[in-house]
């Protein structure tokens, strides 16, 4: 395998960073390839590139490491472009995002990556993501861009649409999908399930959700496909027999923890399919969480995300990453840490073909009735030649116009952030699912327009 260039743009992020440094330098595919880390703080990069250096050193990966501020620096010559970056303060501003419609009279469930949240997300996040993009153009047209930022399918589409770069989106949600079904088929297992147990997509519940997956990996296999956070379980087998578990799933939820994903599993009761991204991220795409006299939210039991814990958590995890840095941490825990894909996927594009569970690209007739443009969440082929999604066909017709109508929102939502068309911004909130007055629209348009202007330099 002929040695890569892997640049890592966003190598700093504590969260981020060790796992996919870990999982980059101990694959034996990647041995000898040089290893270029980006991170706006001079800190952050240099912290990153002392990790690297002892991961190298203790694991014989024999990788040129090198970090930098600059990602013009960094880019000429690579084969692989890894980005993880979030507009700053990503807390605030995410908050902020949930309390504008609040002031207007709309109670978002998440607001995060669907909803006029979602909206701003992707606002704030296509300037920086398209800039890295044009510079590949330039600097390394041939490279593949690795992207993990959310709103993931939305920032997919962006490039692809509006630059020459190849990209590929990665997730982990589909973890989710495995713990849930674990907790679900507890009793035929043996699996333990804590009392009060949620796979809310929050750093505290990181815990229970891994061990649950792992659970879940350990004895089933699974397929699923739809939209980043909004995929659907399309088959299910014992991984000892090869038996269709579908129908032991419908007669679980009978007796499923109350605590666990209700929202999930009434949708599944209502359509025949079963979500499985959780909740707090399926809640984000549908018209049924918002409305303030029902208040879904206390119903299904949806918690916003916790702006500031999480802000305490970001704190300790760069307090262990300077601790790894400076050697008071020993690098050798990571060895086993669970990848987010970036690794698999270099390798593969390299010349490892395998077949990756989950990625985020253009449907290319995967999904039956959605666009051949469209950004899907499929299992697919990773080989030198490319990422070929797999054919999946017709997903059930409801389903299928719920993923239909978040893909034509996302057109909309994308072309809006990249052109700063405001009458396009007003369109697309009047086509969210959580949008139900026009004036209201508006308002929360103006209101963001105005309280992100500094974060938005396409609307001038």
């Amino acid at each position: 395998m002929t040695p890569n260039k892997i640049v890592i743009i966003g190598a700093g992020s504590a969260s981020f960073g060790p796992t996919t440094l870990a999982t980059v330098l101990r694959d034996e595919a990647l041995r000898g390839s040089a290893l270029a880390l980006v991170d706006l703080n001079a800190r952050s990069a240099e912290n990153a590139a002392r990790v690297a250096e002892r991961m190298n050193a203790a694991w014989g990966a024999n990788m040129t490491i090198s970090a930098t501020t600059e990602r013009r620096e960094a880019l000429p010559g690579a084969t692989h472009v890894v980005v993880s970056i979030e507009v700053a303060p990503r807390e605030a501003l995410w908050e902020l995002d949930w309390q504008v419609p609040l002031r207007h009279g709309l109670r978002q469930p998440y607001a995060e990556n669907g909803g006029p949240g979602g909206l701003m997300h992707t606002c704030r996040q296509v300037p920086a993501h398209l800039a890295i993009a044009r510079d590949m153009e330039e600097l390394c047209p041939a490279a593949w861009l690795i992207l993990f930022s959310n709103p993931l399918p939305r920032l997919v589409r962006a490039i692809s649409k509006y630059t020459r770069i190849r990209t590929v989106g990665k997730c982990h949600q589909i973890n989710v999908g495995y713990g849930l079904v674990a907790a679900l088929l507890r009793d035929r297992f043996g699996v333990e399930v804590p009392d009060g147990v949620t796979l809310h997509s929050d750093p505290g519940n990181t815990g229970v959700v891994h061990t649950l997956a792992a659970a879940g990996r350990q004895h089933v296999s699974i397929t699923s496909a739809g939209l980043n956070h909004f995929i659907w379980l399309l088959d299910i087998r014992d991984r000892a027999t090869g038996e269709d578990l579908y129908p032991a799933l419908r007669v679980a939820v009978a007796d499923a923890p109350p605590s666990l994903e209700p929202l999930s599993l009434d949708l599944f009761r209502a359509f025949g399919l079963l979500p499985i991204a959780g909740d707090t991220h399926l809640a984000e795409y549908l018209p049924w969480l918002h409305d303030p006299v029902a208040q879904p939210w206390e119903t299904y039991r949806l918690p916003l995300y916790d702006w500031r814990g999480n802000e305490g958590v970001r704190d300790v995890l760069q307090g262990m990453m300077q601790m790894l840095a400076d050697g008071v941490l020993p690098v050798e825990g990571m060895r086993e840490a669970p990848s987010e894909g970036a690794a698999e996927l270099i390798a593969g594009l390299s010349g490892r073909t395998y077949l990756d569970e989950t990625v985020n690209v253009p449907n290319c007739g995967a999904l039956a009735g959605l666009p051949a443009d469209a950004v899907v969440e499929v299992p697919a082929i990773v080989g030198p030649v490319g990422i070929r999604p797999a054919q999946l066909g017709q997903l059930p017709a409801p389903v299928t116009e719920l993923l239909r109508r978040e893909a034509a929102l996302v057109e909309l939502v994308v072309d809006a952030a990249v052109t700063g068309d405001r009458d396009l911004a007003l369109q697309a909130l009047l086509l969210d699912p959580m949008t139900g007055d026009i004036g209201r629209a508006r308002a929360i348009l103006d209101d963001y327009l105005q309280t992100f202007a500094a974060y938005l330099p396409q609307f001038v």
